[in-house]
């Protein structure tokens, strides 16, 4: 966005840089530290991550050349490579529009090998005239600050590798970011005042869309640990202590006394079926990912069960992209029923769990750039259209109600629009889906039409049988797998919108 492109996109939506700083020194919570004194004395120490060795895997240009057969997809130059140790894929059309769309992967485990992937979108990218880039980042494991950091100087690299592959290309007109997942974390980190103020690699993009984004951050680590403690005192295997350094042991015993089957080795293809004693903890588990809503059913029976299960029995370190814990339950509340108001016997229930302290400041303001973990405070001067699966339990619908409340509280609500997918898995959609997000996004940005969005917050909304319908599209198109296909016109699994 141009300087007076952005003037007067702040302008319209009331967004000042008075507002930001004082957003800034309101955001607080107990992992924070904005005194900035304090900040500037610290003394900054070595993390498990930091002496994790990776090894950049370079695409090759096959894989995008065949990418680029795509029906109906333009001719485009094509390049990869590796820039400041991260692996990179970059594609712009011989008719580019001028525009730059950087994308953030998701999770990609704790494998030595960094790759760089492919956004869903791509053609519908390069069929529009942008060039998109896509990092690996140089770290793995759920390393954010080197997701934001590396994405962020692959996109200031973008007209240098041009240049450097023999086309000479002018800079970006507009520069925008989308991601799925832990690259949902990522663009939404990297549109955020206090990551643009603190970054080392320093942009502004133009307008961001999270996709099944982590957008509660350490929020997220929040939720797994919350589980954990309900389960345990549900099964009648109360946590005393936390961590649990016995978990290993007791995990089979809280699964059989909670689900009559699991999708676990070695049947890991069974649904999650709770025993009548376990029917208390899945109403819990509804509340703690985001209340009553359409196809928390499926998502609670489905294989992301163990998938959230596995991140039971952890530290709270993140797996070492911190030194200290940063999970908290001191503000969980765990809910017993559908009604949103606090009993007497949830407060009661709530009070004689477990709480989980975080250690002060484990995730607080670095002196060498972006926190450990970065925040996302919905401090934004640019516009952000989510989109997020009714069904998700591993990032679950919650994230978006976190998020939403933030914006609310700093005043930026007016740059947020939000969608809810009927979706059961993790960033299960479709191309149309993702793609008609990216459309508002951008139409958003550049003509200034706030596109319509969905309502996260009321429980009755949310609880309605046909939410997530608006936004929903299974229109498929030759981008959609067959398997998701499949489940999208189940109508025993996702009930019909008609």
């Amino acid at each position: 966005m141009t300087q007076q492109r952005q003037s007067r996109f702040n302008s319209r939506y009331a967004f000042t840089p008075l507002l930001a700083v004082l957003a800034l020194s309101a955001c607080g919570g107990s992992d924070n530290d904005n005194n900035s004194s304090s900040v500037a004395a610290a003394v900054e120490v070595a993390r498990p991550q930091d002496s994790r060795t990776f090894t950049p895997v370079v695409p090759t240009l096959n894989a995008l050349a065949n990418a680029a057969g795509t029906p109906a997809a333009p001719e485009t130059d094509r390049w990869v490579g590796v820039n400041k140790g991260a692996s990179y894929s970059i594609e712009v059309p011989k008719n580019w529009n001028g525009m730059l769309v950087m994308y953030a992967h998701g999770y990609a485990g704790t494998g030595p090998n960094l790759v760089a992937q492919t956004p869903a979108i791509r053609r519908h990218l390069i069929t529009q005239g942008y060039a998109w880039a896509a990092s690996s980042y140089s770290r793995n494991y759920y390393d954010v600050r080197a997701g934001v950091e590396d994405t962020n100087a692959l996109a200031l690299a973008f007209n240098d590798i041009a240049k450097a592959n023999g086309r000479t290309l002018a800079a970006p007109s507009k520069t925008y970011i989308i991601g799925v997942s832990m690259g949902g974390h990522i663009s939404a980190a990297a549109v955020d005042e206090e990551n643009i103020r603190t970054a080392n690699n320093k942009i502004r993009y133009n307008g961001a869309v999270p996709m099944c984004g982590v957008l509660g951050d350490t929020e997220l680590f929040d939720y797994f640990t919350a589980y954990q403690l309900a389960a345990q005192k549900e099964a009648g295997i109360p946590a005393t202590s936390w961590p649990v350094t016995n978990w290993t042991d007791i995990q089979p015993q809280v699964i059989s006394k909670l689900f009559s089957s699991f999708p676990i080795a070695p049947t890991p293809a069974a649904a999650a079926v709770p025993t009548a004693q376990g029917q208390q903890l899945k109403t819990i588990v509804q509340n703690l990912t985001g209340g009553a809503r359409p196809l928390f059913d499926v998502g609670y029976a489905g294989p992301l069960q163990n998938t959230v299960w596995g991140t039971f029995g952890s530290d709270g370190t993140i797996t070492g992209i911190l030194n200290e814990r940063v999970v908290s339950t001191v503000n969980t509340v765990y809910q017993l029923d559908n009604n949103p108001a606090v009993s007497a016997a949830e407060q009661s229930y709530t009070n004689s769990t477990l709480k989980v302290t975080p250690v002060a400041d484990a995730n607080r303001l670095r002196t060498d750039g972006l926190r450990w973990v970065p925040k996302t405070n919905a401090i934004i001067s640019v516009p952000v259209v989510t989109i997020h699966t009714l069904g998700d339990m591993y990032v679950p619908f919650s994230m978006e109600q976190i998020y939403k409340r933030r914006a609310d509280q700093q005043g930026t609500s007016n740059l947020l629009v939000q969608r809810a997918i009927r979706g059961v898995s993790h960033c299960d959609f479709t191309f149309n889906e993702q793609a008609a997000a990216f459309d508002a996004m951008v139409n958003w940005e550049q003509k200034g039409i706030k596109p319509a969005g969905d309502d996260v917050l009321t429980p009755a909304t949310v609880a309605d049988p046909k939410y997530g319908c608006k936004f929903s599209d299974n229109n498929f198109t030759q981008d959609d797998s067959t398997a998701l296909q499949n489940v999208r016109k189940n109508t025993a699994i996702i009930p019909s919108c008609s």
